[in-house]
């Protein structure tokens, strides 16, 4: 952790969420005026689609350990400790984008599928912000969450983000359902003992529950919407959080636990940004204090 460059990770599956994470605190950063050096958590990759689908076949047909984006295997993770132990120390590092598709292609002047070189970062930055897998991670060789200063998880119920995947993979990457299937079954290990474990060290986690029947997600038609879910809000520490106040600004919201809130799917991204604005103002007050101070 660091008080003159705070690091904050937002650790959750594709699909979970982290899209409206990542609208929240753009809001947040662009409305308080805070420079923030985002990293995708796929940028550390350890193969690229290529390679990762030639070791993949491999396993599948005995010829190699079982590997999966979610394990240690497939990710550079005591790089991605590393960097963030040097932001920390420093408030610079290197970076590289993971490019996604054709229009990232374009834009990075690359090939889908690829990374670019490793640069820079941009200097005289306010905060590091890192969204993907392996935000809480801790394994041998590789202590990533000691090194976050807010760690928010976002996680939907198994059987939602089974049908999240299943849509997605189907309508937009055109794949079988039984190779989707598959796959869920091939990371189902990793996500067991990598991902899960992650979400007991979140300062804050935030986890979609839809309120219709999934109880077989390989049937779902659709995935369930927002307003067809409720989210519940978990605080590591409850102490200093205004309850009172999220209650009132969150219609229909109630309070399950002495540090959980429970709130309509469809209030998700507010939430966030009222929980969130005040623990960020904090850090950037601490660390403006630490550089007046010479810390």
């Amino acid at each position: 952790m660091s008080t003159r460059y705070p690091i904050i990770a937002v650790t959750g599956s594709s699909g979970a969420g982290t899209t409206t994470v990542m609208n929240s605190f753009s809001h947040i950063f662009r409305r308080e005026g805070i420079k923030a050096q985002v990293i995708e958590g796929d940028s550390f990759h350890r193969f690229d689609r290529t390679e990762m689908r030639a070791r993949v076949s491999a396993a599948d047909r005995g010829e190699g350990p079982a590997i999966s984006h979610f394990g240690p295997e497939a990710n550079l993770l005591s790089d991605l400790a590393t960097t963030f132990r040097t932001y920390a120390e420093t408030g610079t590092g290197q970076v590289r984008r993971y490019i996604h598709d054709e229009l990232e292609a374009k834009q990075l002047n690359g090939e889908p599928g690829t990374f670019t070189a490793w640069d820079e970062m941009e200097r005289d930055t306010d905060l590091l912000f890192y969204e993907g897998l392996h935000g809480g991670y801790v394994g041998p060789g590789a202590d990533v969450a000691r090194h976050v200063d807010l760690l928010v998880g976002v996680v939907p119920i198994i059987n939602l983000e089974w049908i999240q995947k299943l849509h997605r993979d189907r309508t937009v990457r055109g794949y079988s359902q039984e190779a989707v299937v598959e796959t869920i079954l091939r990371r189902m290990p990793d996500y067991v003992n990598h991902i899960c474990a992650q979400f007991s060290r979140t300062h804050v986690n935030f986890q979609r529950v839809p309120m219709v029947d999934t109880s077989n997600p390989f049937i779902a038609n659709d995935v369930p919407s927002a307003d067809e879910s409720m989210v519940i809000i978990r605080f590591a520490d409850p102490k200093g959080i205004d309850f009172p106040y999220l209650l009132s600004m969150l219609d229909d919201s109630w309070m399950s636990r002495p540090n959980n809130i429970v709130i309509p799917g469809g209030k998700m991204g507010l939430a966030m940004q009222l929980i969130f604005t005040p623990m960020i103002l904090r850090l950037i007050d601490q660390k403006r204090r630490a550089l007046r101070s010479g810390l």
